[in-house]
């Protein structure tokens, strides 16, 4: 009886360390002795999306960039994705979970998901956490965006240069400096080619509602506007400038399947790239904790293609723009710049900083309505 259990008790730790050697990547090549390589587990990669991923917009463009990620690390990467997550509390209780469940790096995507990504970063120091567009780091909390209001600019030079009552809309979500920052540049870009322009915005107070965006820009139509763009992520706004004949500007991505006579152009995101930067920095332990915010260089942020009505002396002047705010010949923010109530704000020859930019809370001269 002792012979057998001495026995069995010498299977189960010859086992046991047979386990371990496979635990710590040892291959059938490796014990004959013609490798000495590891097997690597996958990087586990969230992403966390406050729309559905078929929203044409903001979380369009990052699933997109997800996909972009897996094609081309795939072997390197295994990742996963939670949509339709609301801002605050449910989203502290998901981010939770994705970190709990072993995933190394998560990617957060919407304004509201900061403080909640703080907060978890906190209990789970060995995941990387990227917030898209705040400005609360941690250790292992980095944050991204581009440069958004640089292809906001280059769209208002398309719509002052389109509209024929000098009336814009603009259906705007949140008041949030990123979204003040969108409107404003899109109004200073309008009046560079268009003095006379004056910009309506409807606060609809959600990101992703295609009927009340939809609402918003039809409200704006009926009082004169006759060039639509948004900061929302459906295509409400597009399709209610197709049924009016008006002309639109998407945001997020291409959304000129949803309104093929009115769609001039979009601001579009290329997440992709970005995301591959980021997750080979973790992969090869160079990550950092930090603000990225590239621009129209990067190719991160730019124009989808422009309608045929546009004429080419437009496609030329927002070309040339274009490459002038590239080379820093032409900054979006360059003073002087009137506030609403015609009080100078930026001096001439001074442009904003990166800091008075992300802290914008004040509508440029142009811009009609109160601030929520």
């Amino acid at each position: 009886m002792f012979f057998i259990l001495s026995r069995n008790f010498s299977l189960i730790i010859l086992l046991a360390i047979l386990l371990q050697a496979c635990g710590k990547g040892v291959t059938p090549d490796a014990v004959d002795g013609t490798s000495s390589g590891e097997d690597v587990a996958p990087l586990r990669v969230a992403f966390v999306y406050v729309g559905p991923r078929g929203d044409a917009g903001w979380t369009y463009a990052h699933d997109k960039g997800r996909l972009h990620l897996e094609s081309t690390l795939s072997d390197k990467i295994k990742t996963t994705f939670i949509e339709s997550v609301a801002e605050g509390a449910d989203s502290e209780r998901v981010i939770n979970q994705l970190a709990r469940s072993g995933n190394d790096l998560i990617f957060a995507t919407s304004f509201g998901y900061m403080n909640p990504v703080i907060a978890v970063a906190k209990r789970y120091p060995n995941v990387i956490f990227e917030h898209a567009t705040g400005y609360k780091r941690a250790a292992n909390v980095g944050t991204y965006f581009d440069r958004a209001y640089e292809g906001r600019y280059l769209g208002g030079i398309v719509a002052g240069a389109m509209t024929k009552t000098n009336i814009l809309g603009y259906v705007a979500s949140f008041p949030i400096p990123e979204v003040i920052r969108a409107i404003n540049a899109f109004t200073l870009g309008a009046q560079s080619v268009n003095p006379e322009v004056k910009v309506k915005v409807v606060w609809v107070s959600t990101w992703y509602d295609p009927a009340r965006e939809r609402e918003a820009a039809e409200t704006m139509i009926i009082q004169g506007a006759d060039v639509i763009t948004q900061h929302t992520d459906s295509a409400g706004p597009i399709a209610a400038a197709q049924s009016n004949g008006v002309y639109a500007i998407g945001y997020n991505s291409d959304m000129s399947v949803y309104g093929e006579s009115a769609h001039l152009t979009a601001v579009v995101h290329d997440w992709g790239p970005l995301y591959v930067e980021k997750t080979l920095a973790v992969i090869n332990g160079t990550w950092l904790s930090e603000d990225v915010w590239p621009g129209l260089s990067s190719g991160v942020v730019g124009l989808s293609e422009m309608h045929s009505d546009i004429p080419n002396r437009v496609v030329d002047k927002v070309n040339e723009t274009k490459e002038a705010i590239i080379s820093g010949n032409i900054h979006p923010f360059m003073g002087p710049i009137y506030s609403q109530s015609n009080e100078l704000r930026i001096p001439a020859n001074t442009a904003m900083t990166d800091k008075e930019l992300l802290e914008f809370s004040w509508y440029v001269k142009g811009v009609e309505g109160n601030l929520p």
